[in-house]
C-alpha cells in the first residue's frame, strides 16, 4: 500500500501511461467489435435470407450465428460428391418423366419432384433427414435456393391436403427444377421451366 502512496498521479509519465492503457483498451474493443461485424457480414452474405430466418428462430444474432457456423462445420464433415455422368443422365431422364406427368397429374408430379430432389440430395452425399435439416444443409452451399425450396415444400404439403392451386403447383415445379439443376450441377434450364409454365 505504501508504494501506491508514493505515485505522483500528476506526473506526465503517469498521465501518459494511463492514456496509453486507455487507448490500448479502446483499440482492443474496437478490433473485437470490428471482427464481430465482419463475421456477421460474412455470414449474412453467405446465407442471405436464411441468415435473417436463423436470427428470427434463434431469438438472437449470437445464437443464430453459432447455429449457422455449426451448419458449416456439419457440411465440412459430410462427403458431398459430384454425380457420375451416368448418374446425372439417369436423374435428368427421371426429371423429364416427372415433368411430363405435370399436365395430367400436377399434384402427383410435384410430390414426385420433391422425392426426386430428396433422392438427388442423398446421392450427392447429404444425409437422410427431415425437411428442416435438408434445408439447413443446402443453405451452406446453395443459400439462394433455400427460400424457393421452402416455398416448394410448403406447396407440396398443401398439395398433399389437396389445398394447392394448379398455379401454385406450377410454381413448386419451377422451384424444384431450379434446385434440381443446382444440385445436379447443370445450368438453369429456362426452356424447361417455361414448358411447365
Amino acid at each position: 500500500m505504501n508504494s501506491l502512496s508514493n505515485i505522483d498521479y500528476s506526473s506526465p509519465a503517469f498521465i501518459i501511461s494511463v492514456v496509453v492503457v486507455v487507448v490500448l483498451i479502446a483499440a482492443a474493443i474496437a478490433v473485437v467489435v470490428h471482427l464481430e461485424k465482419l463475421k456477421t457480414a460474412k455470414l449474412r452474405s453467405r446465407f442471405g435470407t436464411e441468415y435473417d430466418l436463423a436470427v428470427q428462430e434463434a431469438g438472437s444474432r449470437k445464437k443464430a450465428e453459432e447455429a449457422l457456423h455449426s451448419r458449416c462445420k456439419r457440411i465440412e464433415h459430410l462427403k458431398i460428391r459430384d454425380l457420375t455422368v451416368a448418374e446425372r443422365q439417369r436423374y435428368l431422364v427421371e426429371w423429364e418423366t416427372v415433368q411430363s406427368r405435370f399436365l395430367d397429374h400436377p399434384r402427383g408430379a410435384v410430390t414426385e419432384a420433391d422425392e426426386l430432389v430428396n433422392s438427388l440430395l442423398v446421392a450427392r452425399g447429404y444425409p437422410v433427414g427431415g425437411f428442416e435439416q435438408r434445408a439447413a444443409d443446402i443453405s451452406v452451399t446453395h443459400s439462394a435456393l433455400v427460400a424457393p425450396y421452402r416455398l416448394a415444400n410448403v406447396i407440396t404439403m398443401r398439395a398433399g391436403r389437396n389445398e394447392a392451386t394448379t398455379e401454385e403447383l406450377r410454381t413448386a415445379m419451377i422451384q424444384y427444377r431450379t434446385l434440381f439443376d443446382a444440385l445436379l450441377g447443370a445450368k438453369p434450364a429456362l426452356e424447361q421451366q417455361r414448358e411447365v409454365a
